[in-house]
């Protein structure tokens, strides 16, 4: 996936401007305009329309550098059976580490997320790797949890004496992982 920071920072480095860089976006379906507003909502993050591999391969062309100098890989788990306040105490652990410092940082954490957080990491360099990426200098640029609610499939009450009942709310979460090369 195209990264927005590293996208902002080669173009003020080469000095090219929207003009520049729109005229070898420009193919079928996407006339010099349109180019331009999706480069302008590309550099602020916004991904709409979303740039696939030969836009990539169009803009790393025209800003002279490889394809994997703009990339960044993402990875997640959706709807992973633990609360997010737990998984969140290993993500900041890793967040901004190398990816090998983080992985063995992972196997010694005695906490229940780090083998998810693990799992996920593992298959962020292997999307790094499928593209040709150094996997040596991959680091963490961004492992997010984001709140996903109430577990599907899980019991809502216990019954408890007295004909009482208990709520139970058993959590899960979404575990985002992004690795960046240097």
């Amino acid at each position: 996936m195209l990264s927005a920071e590293k996208l902002k920072e080669i173009c003020d480095e080469k000095q090219m401007n929207l003009e520049q860089l729109a005229r070898h976006l420009v193919r079928a379906g996407l006339n010099q305009e349109k180019a331009i507003s999706a480069i302008k909502n590309w550099k602020k993050g916004l991904y709409k329309p979303k740039p696939g591999k030969e836009d990539i391969r169009r803009l790393a062309s025209a800003l002279s550098v490889e394809e994997n100098e703009l990339s960044d890989w993402h990875s997640s788990y959706k709807y992973a059976p633990i609360s997010a306040r737990k998984a969140r105490l290993v993500s900041q652990l890793i967040n901004g580490r190398s990816v090998q410092d983080a992985m063995d940082l992972l196997k010694f954490t005695r906490k229940r997320a780090a083998s998810m957080i693990d799992k996920v990491l593992k298959s962020a360099i292997a999307d790094a790797d499928e593209q040709h990426a150094d996997v040596d200098s991959l680091f963490i640029s961004c492992a997010r949890i984001d709140d996903a609610g109430i577990r599907i499939g899980t019991k809502r009450w216990i019954p408890k004496d007295r004909g009482r009942a208990h709520a139970l709310r058993k959590k899960a979460c979404h575990i985002h992982i992004t690795v960046t090369q240097l």
